[in-house]
């Protein structure tokens, strides 16, 4: 296997200390995870520009958005299942790749139906990355560290989407929308040739990683045994699967809004310029970064503090959703656009916190199937993010028609996200993080 920087493979250091290839494969996960969420998120900055170029309204652009959301959701589970089974390494460079031409395609679009067909096929190229991900910290991390590396990618996660506002306002003022798109394209080209090069799937193959990283990882060899199948009767029959499901539903949708719909709603509301629309957008998106790397780090102390795993992922997960829902409520009643920025962005603040959390669950209670189960439950989550672009669309048209206050156009979006956010509190409540997914009698 050829490696974009050679070394020779250390049995030991001098020390006896572990070596630390896990953090360059933590710093390209990391990386994924920003480009995915810069290309994905750019699109909410370009929404007027491109509404206006094309002829749509907010319902045809929600049709787009439901196009993406659809492919991400059908092609989740499929792609996680491609890692179990053969690997992370071609799969990962697979999806960048095709998510990167069907970035840069977005920008060719003519008319309705050809974004709609763009945004789809970008949606089904972009599925399966964080279950890949979180695959590989399972395999790279010992389990006193995958929260952390969990908050890590997460947060850079929204680092990607806070600066992808912005930086896409300033790169639509200069070279328009179009070509926007492309530039963002070709970053993943690039990206995906280094991955490529560089990565193992197993610390055991990696040049880098000596004995002492391998037996801190506390994973032994992979064996070549044949991956068992998945058990959809023992999945599909679990309670779990369908509370953390519905938990990831009601997150996304509050997520996905910030990028899809805050800068509209910024621009519509508040009559902000695409600069200062993107910087506060931006601003929302940040405060979710910090909740990440916070949540990874609060998840690992709980672990700690709390043994009882039920108890203590219902506290951080339960917890954080409940006060992500207080905030969101408030948002709906801020009359400045700083004050609903703020508010908006504790609310993802809080949302962020607990999502580490979230992805230690699955890790926990889906044993050979970690990938595949993510794209499950992350599936599951994306019908969330559909119901929400179904109906933001059509009740803010509705409701520019009428003779009301611009700022009583998106209550009715904000008290329904804010209820939806409540009602996942109470489903980590319910939540068994003891009760495997695929097991009987654990």
């Amino acid at each position: 296997m050829s490696h974009l920087l050679e070394a020779p493979r250390r049995e030991a250091t001098a020390a006896g200390r572990p070596t630390m290839a896990r953090y360059g494969v933590l710093f390209f996960l990391c990386t994924l995870a920003l480009l995915l969420y810069v290309d994905r998120i750019c699109i909410g900055q370009a929404a007027k520009s491109i509404c206006d170029e094309l002829h749509l309204t907010k319902t045809h652009l929600g049709w787009a958005n439901v196009a993406f959301i659809v492919a991400y959701c059908l092609f989740e589970v499929p792609t996680g299942n491609w890692a179990d089974r053969f690997g992370s390494r071609l799969v990962i460079a697979r999806i960048v790749i095709w998510w990167s031409i069907f970035t840069a395609l977005t920008g060719a679009a003519l008319g309705l139906w050809s974004l709609v067909v763009f945004r789809f096929l970008f949606g089904a190229g972009e599925a399966g990355a964080f279950p890949n991900a979180a695959r590989v910290v399972t395999h790279w991390f010992p389990a006193n560290e995958r929260g952390v590396a969990r908050g890590a990618i997460t947060t850079t996660s929204q680092v990607g989407g806070a600066i992808a506002l912005p930086v896409a306002a300033y790169l639509i003022l200069l070279v328009g929308w179009r070509w926007t798109f492309a530039i963002f394209g070709l970053l993943g080209v690039a990206w995906t040739i280094a991955f490529y090069l560089w990565f193992c799937d197993n610390p055991d193959e990696h040049p880098w990683a000596n004995d002492a990283e391998r037996e801190h990882i506390g994973r032994p060899a992979r064996t070549a045994s044949e991956h068992p199948p998945i058990p959809w009767g023992l999945v599909l029959t679990s309670p779990n699967v369908w509370l953390l499901g519905t938990i990831m539903a009601v997150g996304a949708a509050l997520f996905y809004l910030q990028f899809q719909w805050f800068p509209t709603y910024l621009k519509g509301v508040h009559g902000l310029d695409e600069a200062t629309s993107g910087w506060l957008s931006g601003l929302v998106i940040f405060g979710g970064a910090v909740g990440c790397i916070t949540g990874g780090v609060i998840s690992d102390a709980i672990i700690r503090l709390i043994p009882e795993r039920r108890w203590s992922r219902r506290l951080c997960g339960g917890g954080m959703l409940g006060l992500s829902a207080l905030s969101v409520w408030c948002f709906g009643y801020c009359e400045h656009a700083w004050a609903a920025t703020l508010c908006n962005a504790a609310a993802l603040f809080c949302l962020q916190v607990s999502i580490p959390t979230w992805w230690t669950v699955v890790a926990e209670i889906s044993g050979k199937h970690g990938a595949a189960m993510y794209g499950l439950m992350n599936s599951l989550g994306g019908l969330g993010v559909l119901v929400m672009n179904l109906l933001v669309g059509p009740i803010v048209d509705a409701r520019e028609k009428l003779d009301i206050a611009r700022i009583e156009v998106w209550r009715p979006v904000f008290a329904g996200i804010a209820v939806g956010l409540a009602c996942g509190a109470l489903c980590w409540l319910l939540v068994d993080a003891k009760q495997s997914i695929v097991e009987r009698g654990e």
